[in-house]
């Protein structure tokens, strides 16, 4: 409910904006059609547009694609051709006048819908039943408004595939490019995860296991009980601390209780077992798809690593929460900043970020904080 609500308020002031916006977008129009007419140009090129007029659709396209994924969530692949931009913007003029007009309503229906909550201090009233039913139409008009708003922003996406991104046969091309480059990145990563782990047995767990059978074996030759006890508790020691490194490989391959309890669990974990204070901010009402929670979990756990290692923070926080149908996780520090994105870790992270058709940033300026978000699809 709460998400919905979140929704429509977003909505309603994306679609007051392109309202604005609208009334910029119609005599810019007006203007380029006149210019055209005289000119003689073809319909459908922008050739014979003026260079201002260029550099003012420009403009307007550029607030419309803030405004279509910030406030609408609507996301369009930029499109090379000119002309389609100047078309776009020749027709959502009429929705953006339409989407002003629902907004404008959805404000009428909340003043009439709360009246009896601010009636009394404005007058006395004489007849509360007519306050009554004014509240009641107040609500079904805000409803009617409301479903106006999402149906309006719905009429702004077809609009903006249709005339602002690129056409089919570019998008497939596009997604085959992008699929084919995910594919041998996440190939890479997986060889490289392989070779940490070789390197982490080798380094680590191997070792303690060489040291341990050569204490097992001193203790058989040793001819002095005392010496073979002293060697038999240095050689339980060693395997004691064989069996908590080997513990420590396993978590980092994958941890058990991301599937025994979950995301919000795995995560809580990775809390405990940093070294610096992390607080985690965790919103997701709905349990997220496993391969969704999966790579969340690891963005997050290489973040934080990563964080420990190279960053000098002394604190971590980390915000995981759900916008429609996309995790969104961020995770930022007091560091010093300077993190490079094109990094083994961090290249590593947007792979798997990538192998979802999700999206990876990393903000972090000389000085600090790094901020690194990611937005995973749960459909």
């Amino acid at each position: 409910m709460r998400t919905l609500a979140t929704r429509t308020v977003r909505f309603t002031a994306g679609c007051a904006l392109g309202a604005a916006t609208a009334v910029v977008e119609l005599p810019l129009v007006l203007l380029g059609g006149l210019v055209l007419l005289l000119a003689g140009a073809r319909p459908g090129t922008a050739r014979g547009v003026p260079g201002p007029v260029r550099a003012v659709a420009a403009a307007l396209l550029a607030v419309e694609r803030r405004r279509l994924g910030r406030l609408l969530g609507i996301r369009i692949a930029p499109a090379p051709d000119d002309a389609r931009a100047l078309r776009y913007l020749a027709v959502r003029w009429t929705l953006g006048l339409l989407g002003g007009a629902v907004a404008a309503l959805v404000l009428v229906g909340i003043a009439y819908s709360s009246l009896f909550v601010y009636a009394w201090w404005l007058d006395d009233i004489a007849y509360p039943l007519a306050v009554a039913f004014s509240n009641l139409g107040g609500l079904l008009l805000l409803f009617l408004a409301c479903q106006g708003v999402f149906g309006t922003v719905m009429l702004e996406e077809q609009l903006a595939r249709r005339l602002l991104g690129p056409s089919h046969h570019d998008e497939l091309e596009r997604r085959i490019t992008q699929l084919a480059t995910t594919r041998a990145e996440m190939m890479e990563a997986v060889d490289g995860e392989r070779r940490r782990i070789e390197r982490d047995l080798h380094d680590g767990v191997q070792q303690r296991l060489v040291a341990l059978g050569m204490l097992l074996g001193r203790a058989r030759r040793s001819h002095d009980p005392a010496h073979a006890d002293a060697l038999l508790l240095q050689a339980h020691e060693e395997s004691r601390r064989a069996l908590v490194e080997l513990r420590e490989v396993a978590w980092r391959v994958y941890p058990t209780v991301l599937d025994e309890a979950g995301l919000r669990a795995a995560l809580e974990t990775v809390a405990e077992r940093t070294p610096l204070p992390v607080r985690l901010d965790y919103t997701v009402p709905v349990p997220p798809p496993r391969q969704t929670g999966t790579v969340a979990y690891f963005v997050v756990s290489e973040a934080v690593t990563n964080v420990v290692k190279h960053s000098g923070a002394t604190r971590v926080e980390v915000r995981v929460g759900r916008d429609g149908d996309r995790l969104l996780l961020r995770i930022q520090d007091d560091g010093t900043g300077g993190a490079d994105p094109a990094g083994g870790g961090l290249t590593g992270l947007a792979r798997r970020v990538a192998a979802l058709d999700g999206r990876f940033g990393v903000h972090s300026p000389a000085g600090g904080p790094t901020r690194i978000t990611a937005e995973l699809p749960c459909a």
